[in-house]
């Protein structure tokens, strides 16, 4: 059977890296993190919406089971974003590989797509198993690619977010630019309280020594 031609954008929209992104959003989606927007979607509707957005075929059917255990599946794969270098993320990863991934296989979904690689069981394969190994797959590759851990944890304190590194650059601290600026402004003004604290504590000590001292 011959291969299906390739859609025109089917190349960047199925690339490593945005396999990479999917499982960010999808972990991000899981977790709940939602919840901080005035009206937050059910886990399981924002789930659906992240794999349509990434070209999940329709019908998209997330059965409440099936999110309960995409979460736990989520949270194994945190382990590897908590990664503080790349050894530890290698060996994070090397435990999902070994625990709980089949062998790497080519799939063309019964000719309706081009071959490419998959680490789950079969074709139809439950939702949380297809999720944490292509996942583990695409992870691993963007660690092998650029040599540093593949993604990190938002170092907001307000925020669970997971995101993903890419490319050469400073390290990321950050999920978004919201975080970003909410923890600069937030340690801008820590800083000017500190500042105006020091400043009454300094015109109340020479104060008294004036007075000591005359």
């Amino acid at each position: 059977m011959a291969a299906p031609a390739l859609p025109a954008d089917w190349s960047t929209r199925h690339s490593v890296l945005a396999n990479a992104r999917r499982t960010a959003a999808l972990m991000n989606a899981l977790s709940g993190t939602d919840d901080r927007k005035p009206h937050p979607k059910p886990v399981g509707k924002a789930v659906a919406e992240v794999l349509r957005e990434y070209g999940e075929s329709e019908p998209v059917e997330l059965a409440p089971e099936d999110v309960v255990r995409m979460r736990a599946a989520a949270l194994l794969l945190r382990e590897v974003f908590a990664a503080e270098d790349v050894d530890a993320a290698a060996a994070a990863l090397n435990r999902l590989l070994a625990e709980r991934t089949g062998p790497l296989r080519l799939t063309s979904h019964g000719g309706g797509a081009p071959w490419h690689p998959h680490l789950d069981s079969h074709d139809d394969a439950p939702w949380d198993e297809w999720f944490l190994t292509s996942s583990c797959l695409a992870l691993t590759v963007l660690l092998w690619d650029h040599q540093r851990p593949p993604g990190g944890l938002c170092a907001s304190p307000a925020c669970r977010n997971v995101y993903i590194t890419s490319g050469p650059g400073p390290a990321r601290r950050y999920c978004s630019r919201r975080c970003a600026t909410r923890e600069r402004v937030a340690a801008h003004r820590r800083g000017q309280r500190t500042t105006e604290t020091g400043a009454g504590s300094g015109s109340g000590s020479g104060s008294g020594s004036g007075s000591g001292n005359s």
